[in-house]
């Protein structure tokens, strides 16, 4: 584009828009001038300055009747000596002031001739007839006061009335009274007995104050019609140095215009405020008229101007931008002009590059200099799409030119893609030719290794039977190593290769046909005679068919649904986090229908049919795998252009930088989702779609990468937050039009949540259909896992509320249950017992079950309105599961149940908020107590005691009256008496008791063996705890893995406490698993128990290692 093509664009670029702004320009002059003619008179100050000093004459401000202006000549020796032609031009400015205001005002002269003669007055009489140019309503004469001057006064004035009434009316005063009648005292001033507040010397400031603002406004008006005018008119150069300097003068003139302006307006505002202090001083009854139009007369004026400043904003704003654009458009056009010739030069080299080969050398040689013009071409392309960008990033900016632009644009883009095609098609052309060349290569070489082999069979070794068998199976292996090029003619072959075939390949390929042929004919007859040696002299014999030793298992068709069939199925949605054993009348169905077209993969059903659990497999597979694709898809679009459009520049203004500094919690850990679903996950998926049964290995192995979700939904409260505090903001509309999303950043930042749930139910659905096939175990697992991890995340976030605690919560280890209950306290302290609020009003608790412990928090919320409220849980306090026990049934209700500590120190009466809810709390804590009644039994058993089985529950027969208890603590007094025993029913009370963590007994649990009826027990003194200390253990229960560095213990591993560091952490040593790692010196204690009398000889204690967060685990002495 040429200079004459570039004016014409800057043609265009004068809108209606800019003639609109610079017509308001215009407009708001030309009132600023009607204003100004009112103001200034023809006269100025300047010119009877001196007269007016001496007070010849002066405006009051009052007013007469009909609203009259009143000039006041007070007693002036100056009056006589002034010329007339002053006098003249004195009563012109003072009559102009209110005419120029108000058209046809009256005046009336106030003549304060008291102290002078008539021969005076008569004199001033005759000048103001003749020079007073205004419409003379009266003339109000004081005559003389003193009697002779007075006498004479009268008489020449009855003589010459009549002259002077002729051309003014005039009336003779004799006293100041007398004015009165004619004048409200408030009209007139002092000296005059009025009340009207006059001070010559403001008066002669404020008029030159308010004249010198109008002269300085009418100039300002002036220069910015004439830089306005400069503008329109401006021719834009051509070259960028020159409309950079255009740019900058224009700039530098505006910048003083504005200054002046700005200097104008803070005068203009000092007089107005000069002029409403003027005002105020005087009374509302007293109003001064030519100060109240003169402070009217100077807003008009500076509202007048601020409008034409505004106007001449708006104009110069436009006139800055078609300049700035215009070299914009400039330098994206010299761009242009330099990518379209590199292009061109690229587009020349790719046209010589000839494809024209006949030998693999000059292939390999054509294909490196494609290499590196395929190189060369990829940075200029890429630096060509960076010219596009910047062109539709103008566009955006709504260029005036945006037409050209996008034409530029438009036509760097084809000859982009027209040389990529043409690259790729050399590629192609090349890489063709080179399998053709490698082919023949090969059939070449496969005859010259055959002509060989029959060369080197020599003569004498066959004449055998052996030998020509040896022989022929030499031949045989070697024609199965025939090329496959071969099979086919050279008429298929070069039809095959036709876009690459010239007149030397040609025949090349003819070339070949015949050696192959050749050397075909040789191996036959060589084949035909080794044939007839090695049946000479042969015994018939029975032939018999080979049997393969491992027969090739036919692989399984692969089944697609059909193009116009849909998929349908129904699968349970069961609540994250809990595991439903049974379905409940309350399970909800999801019914997810799908429709494939993909006709890729398409055959017929065979014989397994529409319903085929293969079929639905593979749908459940692809449905998997689609979503997989759609959900990276949409986690990188709101990376892309959410989180990555805060660096940009051009969105800055729009983004609030508290928001920028705080991305982290809007996003969250969200980059490191997509990272492992995009380069690992859906890899491994995609891995999956012709063989289901490894889907479950999948989700197994990246198990751990899955946690990344419980952080992520941790941060999802502080996020929600962070959105609707700034939701509003124009960033996000303006990225949600540009990736064409029609829901908000919001619905996107749902989606990982969204997605871990689904994967249950695709799981779930996938399991239905893979009943007793390979994978189905993994695929249990890893639906298992996700379940396991939805609770753990819900429970995480529950458990991240609590506050309060003491210590760190972490330790605890995972949340296996939480909810709210009603729960009632009651104490048993000494021989009395107190209850507290177990009559009335219970206490509303929160409860949080780990395996070791049993948190207690109330539950508070936090301050905001609506959906800002977010729950907290306050500790209150907690206690351990080594010294607990349970009723399960209680009086009055069939939701409560009883958890009671310490051999019912401690009574909590807990009630649930269903039945359903109650059962699952009491098969957990049902589980936990039975695993350390076992691990108790099982060290009992080491002993060599016998430890009976307990039921968990009475039987049927026993009375209603009964409450079923299951207890870690023993009985109250840690011992039964044999009394206490015969009175017991035939089904006692289960109790289990397990050493507490305040307790240095162990008791084993007491009961009735229907049977046999033996009892054995362990009293309190046969344990004592001791000091941990160095040696080798053999563990007898499980230790999970809580962290990078401390270690997993399995149920029989030979396990050694090492040494213990500075933060009160043993270093134990796994001999089975040859692994090591820290445990915390708090979660361990050892317990050495004493043998009975009956085993003493034999056992001589045995120590019981206590890991608080899982449980215990028992350790033997371990002897190598």
């Amino acid at each position: 584009m040429g200079p004459a093509s570039m004016q014409e664009e800057s043609s265009m670029a004068e809108t209606e828009e800019e003639m609109e702004s610079y017509g308001c320009l215009l407009q708001a002059g030309s009132q600023l001038e009607s204003t100004l003619q009112q103001v200034n008179v023809p006269l100025n100050m300047k010119e009877v300055r001196g007269y007016i000093e001496k007070q010849v004459a002066y405006l009051s401000g009052g007013r007469g009747e009909d609203s009259s202006v009143i000039i006041t000549l007070p007693e002036s020796s100056a009056f006589r000596d002034i010329p007339e032609e002053a006098l003249a031009k004195v009563f012109t400015y003072l009559t102009l002031i209110p005419r120029t205001r108000q058209p046809g005002v009256k005046f009336i002269i106030i003549l304060d001739r008291r102290l002078d003669t008539w021969a005076s007055i008569k004199t001033a009489l005759a000048r103001i007839a003749a020079s007073f140019p205004g419409n003379l309503h009266l003339v109000l004469v004081l005559r003389p006061t003193s009697f002779f001057h007075r006498t004479v006064t009268d008489i020449g004035f009855r003589f010459s009335q009549e002259n002077f009434m002729l051309k003014m009316p005039v009336v003779m005063l004799s006293s100041v009274t007398d004015l009165l009648k004619y004048i409200n005292e408030n009209q007139l001033t002092s000296e005059f007995g009025g009340t009207l507040d006059y001070c010559h010397s403001d008066w002669i400031v404020l008029r030159t104050a308010i004249e010198s603002f109008a002269v300085t406004v009418k100039d300002v008006a002036h220069m910015l019609q004439a830089f306005g005018t400069e503008l329109a008119e401006t021719v834009i150069p051509s070259e960028g140095d020159a409309i950079h300097s255009l740019l900058e003068s224009h700039s530098e003139k505006y910048r003083k215009l504005k200054e002046a302006i700005r200097s104008l307006s803070k005068e203009g505002q000092h007089l107005l405020s000069s002029l409403e202090t003027t005002t105020s001083t005087r009374d509302n009854d007293d109003p001064d008229w030519d100060v109240q139009l003169d402070r009217e007369t100077v807003q008009r004026l500076l509202a007048q101007l601020r409008d034409m400043e505004l106007a001449f904003d708006g104009y110069f704003e436009k006139h800055r931008l078609k300049l700035h654009q215009y070299l914009q458009l400039l330098t994206y056009e010299q761009s242009f002009q330099e990518m379209e010739s590199c292009l061109s030069r690229v587009s020349s080299q790719q046209s010589e590059l000839s494809t024209t080969v006949d030998t693999l050398a000059q292939v390999e040689q054509a294909l490196k200099q494609l290499d590196t013009l395929e190189t060369f071409a990829q940075e200029v392309m890429s630096h060509a799409q960076i010219i596009i960008l910047h062109g539709h990033q103008l566009s955006a900016g709504h260029h005036y030119a945006t037409a050209l632009i996008m034409q530029r644009c438009n036509e760097l883009r084809h000859h982009c893609d027209g040389l990529s095609a043409a690259l790729g098609s050399k590629r192609c052309h090349l890489l063709q030719a080179q399998q053709l060349l490698m082919s023949l290569d090969q059939a070449q070489t496969w005859c010259d290794d055959g002509a060989y082999l029959l060369a080197n069979q020599l003569v004498e070794k066959f004449q055998s039977k052996e030998g020509a068998q040896t022989a022929l199976k030499a031949i045989e292996s070697f024609l199965e190593g025939s090329p496959s090029v071969m099979t086919s003619g050279p008429d298929v072959l070069a039809l095959e290769y036709e876009a690459v075939i010239t007149p030397q390949l040609q025949g090349k390929i003819s070339k070949t046909f015949e050696k192959h042929a050749a050397v075909q004919q040789m191996i036959q007859n060589r084949r035909a005679g080794l044939r007839k040696l090695a049946d000479k002299h042969v015994r018939p014999i029975q032939l018999v068919a080979p049997r393969a030793e491992n027969p090739p298992r036919s692989k399984s068709p692969i089944f697609s649904p059909k193009h116009s069939d849909a998929l349908k199925f129904t699968f349970d949605l069961p609540l994250p986090g809990k595991r439903a054993s049974r379905k409940g009348p309350n399970a909800r169905k999801i019914e997810v229908i799908h429709d494939y077209q993909d006709s890729r993969s398409c055959v017929s059903y065979g014989a397994e049919g529409e319903d085929s659990p293969d079929v639905l497999k593979r749908h459940v597979i692809r449905e998997l795998i689609e979503t997989e694709r759609i959900y990276v898809e949409e986690l990188l679009s709101v990376l892309l252009g959410y989180k990555a459009e805060m660096d940009n520049p051009l969105l800055a203004a729009l983004l609030p930088p508290v928001l920028r500094a705080q991305r982290g919690v809007l996003f969250g850990n969200m980059p490191d989702i997509y990272n492992f679903h995009s380069s690992m996950f859906l890899q491994d998926l995609e891995g999956c779609l012709d063989t289901p049964e490894g889907v479950g290995v999948c989700f197994l192995a990246r198990k751990e990468n899955f946690q990344m979700y419980e952080c992520y939904c941790q941060n999802k409260p502080r996020s929600d937050a962070l959105w609707r505090q700034f939701s509003d903001r124009p960033f996000f509309q303006v990225c949600q039009k540009k990736l064409g999303h029609k829901l908000g950043l919001d619905s996107y930042l749902l989606k990982p949540v969204q997605r871990l749930t689904k994967y249950q139910l695709l799981l779930k659905e996938l399991l239905k259909h893979s009943t007793d096939c390979d994978g189905s175990s993994e695929l249990q697992g890893a639906l298992t896992a996700m379940l396991d991890l939805l609770k753990s995340v819900n429970d995480s976030m529950h458990q991240i509320a609590i506050t309060g605690y003491e210590g760190d919560i972490c330790e605890l280890g995972r949340v296996l249950m939480q909810g709210s209950f009603s729960v009632w306290i009651s104490h048993k302290k000494g021989p009395t017992r107190m209850k507290e609020l177990a009559r009335f009003k219970p206490m509303q608790r929160h409860l949080f079950l780990y395996e070791s412990v049993l948190l207690f928090c109330k539950r508070r919320e936090e301050h905001g309105d609506g959906c800002d409220k977010t729950p907290s849980y306050g500790f209150k306090h907690c206690i351990k599961m080594t010294a607990v026990g349970i009723t399960e049934n209680v009086k009055g209700d069939p939701r409560k149940f009883e958890i009671w500590y310490s051999g019912r120190e401690e009574v909590y009466v807990v009630q649930a908020s269903s039945v359903g809810v109650k059962t699952s709390w009491l098969s957990e804590l049902r589980r936990i107590l039975t695993n350390q009644q076992k691990l108790l039994r099982d060290e009992a058993h080491q002993n060599g005691q016998l430890v009976e089985h307990m039921h968990l529950s009475p039987p049927p027969c026993e009375s209603k009256q009964q409450r079923e208890s299951v207890s870690s603590e023993d009985t109250e007094s840690g011992k039964s008496s044999p009394d206490a025993q015969q009175r017991a029913p035939k089904y006692q009370l289960n109790r289990r008791s397990w050493p507490g963590a305040h307790h240095q007994s162990v008791n084993t649990c007491k009961g009735l063996d229907e049977k046999s009826g033996s009892q054995d027990t362990f009293h309190q003194s046969d344990t004592q705890l001791v000091k941990l200390s160095r040696g080798r253990y053999r563990a007898l229960a499980d230790c999970l893995q809580n962290g990078l560095d401390s270690v997993l213990i399995k149920c029989g591993d030979v396990i050694q406490l090492m040494w213990e560091d500075d933060k009160g952490r043993w270093l134990v040593k796994n001999l089975s698993r040859h692994q090591d790692g820290f445990i915390a010196s708090a979660s361990l204690q050892v317990t050495v128990r004493g043998s009975s009398r009956a085993a003493s000889s034999r056992l001589r204690g045995k120590r019981i290692l206590d890991f608080s967060r899982g449980g215990k685990i028992i350790l033997t002495p371990y002897l190598s």
